[in-house]
């Protein structure tokens, strides 16, 4: 038995690898990967019964992997980030939710013949989308910045307050099927409320003076606040059971609001294991899933979802959308584009457990019909949000952009010359001189260091897809690749060289190669050179290749030039790197700087 459950549990990870790389590649949200594999592998084929495999374990399993999921949502709402957004975000995140729900618990109970309660927490579970299906759905699609920003700050939003609005939900919904007496069921949940809300409360505190006065060496912080979710969790159920999932999600919501409390490299740390949990979780869920209940409701339930899709959520759109400075085609993408989520499937999961074992009636059937929501819709809106964004005119044509560190000469050339060949750019810096020049050149300028806590906040990387470090500052460009490592991807961030690499070459003074980034351009160009240069008049200009002008005939032709980048046959932006070495060939497009003195010279110093 032993055996058969340490292969269980070998090929659930590496199913679950398969399924996120799956979904990187295409694109798509990997809960759809992983509700689909979960329902082969037990349904269909039968190779996996979660209930018979794990036996009594399964449920404490799946409980303590929501509490860390629902945690780490909550670690996002921070409700300085909240006020800064526009009327249409905070109009869909109260007047949109309370349309949804009404709306959704009177179809799920007349559609579906779902108990009143179970549709009133249905309809609650099933408000809530995310970022993490959300988000590859914008990235596959370039959209126009507006559209996106909302679709991502609802879902980003959303995440942790639908939560939180379930488990209220939940909790009612349990003491009132006990008691079935409104005040004293008001009573009893006010009690759980308290009781749950200070246990959260108190340990969210203790772990943010813990983190703030650094009482643990940092190496043990994510262990450690790990380790408090766990103790929030188990105090939550053992005071007011089912109460844990409350305490863990208040915990996280004064954690992220604490000043002084520093949670980005936790939150790393809690989105990386929650990629786990949330592989594994869904994994043994869909395996789990009796179609009994589904072949009962099937076309019911697809009305249900055509219902949700077709009219509620554009309805919800207009209302939140009047008066607003969108056009018609925007509020249309923004009613179609919905997609439920992982904190649905978690959360919906849970609750279905709890209330099966108090036997109440409807809530066998609460996961499938949200899983079934959660498949439609994604299936749905991922292979129509490419077709629809350019029949609607909303795709700028570009699915990437880049972020440029720096305001100075040289970047706003570079930039410049991306600009013109189509490319989104932004740029980055803290010298205001610099950046007001930006700006009079027509370039889209963020004022501020690109790794302040301000940028991380306000810093729009809506379409942007790689990072261009071109400061004066080695540690500054140093910092934001590190920093901008997760969102881009260490292939897509390149770093100008501020110095000579000759004295690089041993293993005291080369950075650890996990670390390096491409370094731009060639050996010897370094910042000061190249800045120089552009300070002199030096302009950048643009090649085509043919069969008969081809990169020989351009580099005999243009002997000064210091190639920058390329734009490949396939419309890909290829840069010349010391790191990399690329063969421009025919319809490929060359930009190079060339300056106005006959010659270059060369630097032979060191200095930056």
């Amino acid at each position: 038995m032993t055996e058969s459950i340490t292969i269980a549990l070998g090929g659930i990870a590496i199913l679950s690898l398969l399924c996120q790389w799956l979904a990187w590649q295409v694109r798509l949200p990997a809960i759809l990967f992983l509700l689909l594999t979960g329902i082969i592998i037990g349904p269909v084929f039968g190779w996996l019964n979660p209930v018979n495999m794990f036996g009594p374990l399964l449920h404490p399993i799946i409980e303590i992997s929501v509490a860390v999921i629902l945690f780490e949502g909550s670690l996002t709402l921070n409700f300085k980030t909240i006020k800064d957004h526009t009327h249409v975000v905070s109009r869909l995140l109260t007047i949109g939710v309370l349309i949804t729900c009404i709306s959704t618990t009177f179809l799920a109970h007349w559609l579906l013949h779902l108990p009143f309660t179970i549709a009133i927490l249905f309809a609650v579970i099933i408000c809530v989308s995310g970022p993490t299906v959300i988000v590859p759905m914008l990235r596959a699609v370039n959209l126009a910045p507006n559209v996106a920003n909302i679709l991502r700050w609802e879902g980003v939003i959303i995440d942790p307050i639908g939560a939180l609005l379930a488990v209220l939900v939940f909790n009612f919904i349990s003491v009132y099927d006990v008691n079935h007496y409104l005040p004293t069921t008001l009573l009893l949940f006010c009690l759980k409320i308290v009781t749950s809300g200070a246990i959260g409360l108190c340990t969210g505190y203790f772990c943010g003076l813990v983190l703030r006065n650094r009482w643990l060496p940092e190496y043990l912080h994510n262990v450690g606040v790990l380790a408090f979710v766990m103790l929030a969790f188990a105090l939550g159920n053992y005071f007011e059971d089912g109460s844990g999932l409350l305490s863990v999600t208040l915990m996280g919501v004064l954690v992220a609001n604490m000043d002084d409390v520093h949670i980005e490299d936790i939150l790393g740390f809690k989105e990386n294991l929650s990629i786990l949990l949330i592989s594994f979780t869904f994994l043994v869920l869909a395996a789990s899933i009796q179609f009994t209940h589904l072949r009962e409701i099937v076309w019911p339930a697809l009305l249900f979802v055509a219902v949700l899709q077709f009219l509620i959520r554009p309805l919800t759109v207009l209302v939140c959308t009047f008066k607003s400075t969108l056009a018609l085609k925007e509020k249309i993408f923004l009613g179609w584009i919905y997609p439920r989520g992982i904190v649905a499937a978690a959360i919906s999961a849970i609750f279905a457990i709890r209330l099966q074992n108090n036997h109440v009636a409807g809530s066998q059937r609460l996961v499938i019909l949200t899983f079934f929501v959660i498949i439609c819709t994604v299936v749905f809106q991922s292979f129509t949000i490419k077709p629809l964004a350019k029949l609607l005119k909303l795709s700028t044509g570009r699915v990437q952009g880049y972020l440029i560190v720096g305001t100075n000469p040289l970047a706003r050339c570079i930039a410049t010359a991306l600009k013109t060949l189509g490319f989104d750019v932004l740029l980055c810096g803290s010298s205001w001189d610099s950046v007001q020049t930006a700006r009079m050149e027509g370039l889209p300028v963020f004022y501020g260091n690109p790794v302040s806590e301000y940028a991380d906040r306000n810093l729009d990387l809506i379409g942007l897809g790689g990072l261009i470090c071109l400061s004066a500052q080695t540690s500054l460009n140093t910092l934001a690749a590190m920093r901008f490592r997760r969102e881009f991807g260490p292939e897509n961030i390149y770093c100008v060289q501020t110095q000579l690499n000759e004295n690089e070459k041993n293993d005291k003074q080369t950075a650890h190669k996990r670390l390096k980034n491409s370094s731009l351009f060639a050996d010897d160009m370094i910042f000061r050179t190249l800045n120089k240069l552009v300070k002199k008049g030096a302009q950048t200009k643009t090649t085509q290749l043919t069969d008969e002008f081809d990169y020989a005939a351009y580099q005999v032709t243009n002997p000064n030039a210091i190639p920058l980048f390329a734009l490949d046959d396939k419309q890909q932006l290829r840069f010349f790197s010391s790191d990399e070495e690329i063969t421009p060939a025919k319809d490929w497009q060359i930009v190079g700087l060339v300056p106005n003195e006959p010659s270059i010279k060369r630097p032979n110093d060191n200095t930056p």
